[in-house]
């Protein structure tokens, strides 16, 4: 990716930069989209690669920080990744093997990492509201971490750790790092997984599960729905019925799914 193209999309968050979004703190930012007016039409395809270790303490995954002056994404903690590039769809016509080249060189770019795109599975695609003329398609896999220093440019990428899933969620609900909803719900799935060979058997014998983000006010707190929740077809979080939403309270954000 080249470096104008690095200032113009927020980094495995599947959202464009300098197209208006919200600032401000993570509740000031996330009311304001769920009283924005739709308005999306550009899609932009984009890749993340969640990069996982076995550890004593157990499963671990890779988080880089964004600098705390970019947009939407100030400071959030995020899973490399940005948009494809044209380089990377040469030679290749599907979109998902194209989304594994973008996935390795973004790693190899955000933490100098060499990942082989043959071993990235994918786990999830991810669409975000319709707020911005711009909206990133971002295919998420999930690879063994290779072996290797990480490195980050301490620019646009601040810092890096690996954190253990369930200690990243805690962090965020104790509102000592933040997280974008895509990352927070791909972390509380693979808490249900013990280690690595478990989350890529998984994502080999499953579809690839589709998310298109709504954001609506629920109360006094804000929701971020997904088909299947009774709320969705009208971004009417009130609406009685099945639930697939994030409940993004100040703290303890919570996934429900029935």
């Amino acid at each position: 990716m080249t470096s104008n193209n690095k200032q113009r999309d927020l980094k495995g968050t599947g959202q464009p930069r300098g197209t208006g979004q919200p600032s401000g703190t993570e509740r000031e930012r996330y009311e304001a989209w769920a009283e924005s007016t739709p308005q999306g039409t550009e899609i932009i395809p984009a890749a993340t690669v969640i990069l996982l270790r076995d550890t004593d303490a157990g499963l671990e995954t890779l988080m880089l920080r964004r600098d705390s002056k970019l947009a939407f994404v100030a400071g959030m903690w995020v899973f490399p990744g940005g948009r494809v590039d044209a380089d990377d769809a040469i030679g290749f016509d599907d979109e998902i093997e194209v989304g594994r080249r973008a996935a390795s060189r973004e790693a190899a770019e955000e933490a100098n990492l060499e990942v082989d795109p043959t071993a990235l599975v994918a786990w999830s695609h991810w669409m975000p509201p319709a707020l911005t003329p711009r909206r990133f398609s971002t295919w998420f896999f999930v690879a063994p971490a290779p072996e290797g220093k990480v490195t980050v440019d301490g620019g646009e990428i601040t810092t890096h750790a690996w954190m253990r899933v369930a200690d990243a969620i805690q962090r965020r609900n104790a509102e000592q790092i933040e997280l974008a909803p895509p990352t927070f719900i791909t972390l509380t799935q693979l808490g249900a997984h013990d280690d690595v060979a478990s989350v890529l058997e998984h994502a080999a014998d499953q579809v690839p599960e589709h998310f298109e983000t709504r954001i609506a006010k629920a109360g006094d707190d804000i929701a971020a729905l997904w088909e299947g929740d009774a709320g969705y077809p009208t971004t009417d979080a009130s609406v009685e019925g099945p639930r697939h939403r994030l409940v993004m309270a100040d703290r303890n954000w919570h996934y429900l799914r029935d």
